[in-house]
């Protein structure tokens, strides 16, 4: 049986093979070729190592490369901090035994980080490890709308991303980008549990039904911690342009706190704390228009 750590290593290599042309490593691309990226043997000279050998890893067979074949293989693949990281981590567990029960404990935020979101003036939810929605604040309702309108177990940011029902204008002008950092950290907690069943099953069920996700899941890129810019169309507030970041909590890997800011006094705060005064009244309009028991 071959080691789900080897395997995800092979699929990352030939992934990070594919997207780079022998021009891109000072190579002439020669005569007609079947493979849009680097060949396996192209790779492997530039790396110092036998076509055999490299061809074994990427197949996710019994190797165990020493750090030195690792750093050769970072440096001809032009691997960034992230991807250089997630390389090694991948071979390192390739090297070990599979633990026969992983720990896979219920993800649980603390009543700190959950007192934090309430007095946060900003939108701002905790992700968990495979981008399920664990927590959030009532700004973060006024943005994105309430979580409690959607069955417990599809409250998942990639799940929701990729909902053509909930998504079929997809007016975000960079769906894609966000697309693939979402699926970046979902890369990155494959990588520290290649068989969790939660994993599994969210890329399982993407996979079938969004040839999207296939196409980009297929990249193989990897997010560690990630930031960006993205802007809401909103109907009653207009367009909101925000800044986001992400935090990690304690854990490993752990939950990640996710926060939209914006320039204090500018028109998309102004814009922001429309749309929190909008939401605060449809809020008290629910609560004393629902009949009395």
């Amino acid at each position: 049986m071959t080691h789900p750590y080897a395997r995800e290593l092979g699929d990352f290599l030939r992934a990070r093979r594919s997207r780079l042309s022998p021009r891109d490593v000072g190579l002439e691309p020669g005569g007609r070729r079947k493979v849009t990226g680097l060949r396996r043997e192209e790779l492997a000279l530039l790396a110092g190592l036998s076509t055999d050998y490299y061809q074994r890893m990427e197949q996710g067979r019994e190797v165990r490369p020493s750090d030195d074949v690792l750093d050769a293989l970072a440096g001809a693949l032009v691997l960034d901090g992230d991807e250089r990281r997630h390389l090694f981590a991948l071979a390192h567990a390739a090297r070990r035994p599979m633990p026969e029960q992983p720990d896979r404990g219920p993800e649980h935020v603390p009543a700190s980080t959950r007192r934090l979101l309430r007095v946060m003036d900003t939108p701002a939810v905790v992700l968990g490890r495979h981008l399920d929605l664990l927590a959030w604040n009532s700004m973060a309702e006024a943005l994105l709308g309430d979580p409690r309108d959607v069955p417990p177990d599809r409250l998942n940011m990639l799940l929701l991303l990729f909902d053509d029902t909930r998504t079929a204008e997809r007016s975000c002008p960079d769906w894609e980008g966000q697309a693939l950092d979402y699926i970046g950290l979902m890369r990155a907690a494959v990588a520290a549990d290649p068989t969790h069943p939660r994993a599994t099953a969210i890329v399982g069920e993407l996979s079938i039904r969004s040839p999207e996700f296939r196409r980009l899941w297929a990249r193989h890129d990897v997010r560690v911690s990630v930031s960006g810019t993205k802007t809401f169309r909103i109907p009653a507030a207009g367009d909101i342009t925000l800044d986001w970041d992400t935090y990690p909590l304690p854990g490993n890997p752990g939950p990640v706190l996710l926060v939209f800011t914006t320039e204090p006094g500018s028109a998309d705060a102004d814009r922001l704390q429309l749309l929190a005064a909008l939401h605060a009244t449809r809020s008290a309009s629910a609560v004393t228009s629902r009949p009395s028991r």
